[in-house]
């Protein structure tokens, strides 16, 4: 195929579709890092927070919701993400959900506080990440989250 100006068009390469899962964490202003691992990126995450969590956690609240918070942003994606994806990742989900359940309690209410539980739509059931408490807690998390309930 020629142009009017009789040089060959270069055959343009088609992109592929943006992966859903990593526009949607780059539109929620997830850092760089974090948007390029992608699902399997936040699972793996998960898997080493489901790891330390049943030890013992030594750092605070705001370390704490922000490990919550990949569970949450794995929810908030898995929908979004091609079927091969999750049927390879759902095991390694399962089993990371599994340890942070036998490695945390309930706890009296939403770690967020009322008032996003509520604008957020956050329940125990659907998001019992967010109402569950290590175990073994360090001092800090654990005076945290009595100013919170």
């Amino acid at each position: 195929m020629t142009r009017k100006t009789g040089k060959k068009a270069k055959a343009r390469k088609a992109r592929p579709a943006q992966d859903p899962v990593r526009a949607h964490l780059a539109e929620r202003g997830s850092p760089d890092p974090v948007v390029k691992a992608g699902l399997a990126g936040l699972v793996g995450q998960w898997e080493d927070f489901a790891k330390a969590v049943g030890k013992r956690y030594d750092l605070g609240i705001e370390d704490y919701l922000n490990d919550l918070d990949v569970r949450q942003l794995i929810a908030d994606v898995w929908d979004l993400a091609a079927v091969a994806s999750t049927r390879r990742l759902a095991g390694r989900l399962a089993a990371a959900d599994k340890r942070v359940r036998a490695a945390t309690k309930a706890a009296a209410a939403c770690l967020w506080g009322s008032k996003v539980a509520k604008r957020e739509a956050y329940t125990p059931e659907a998001n019992w990440w967010y109402y569950a408490l290590p175990k073994r807690a360090g001092a800090e998390l654990r005076e945290a989250v009595a100013e919170v309930s």
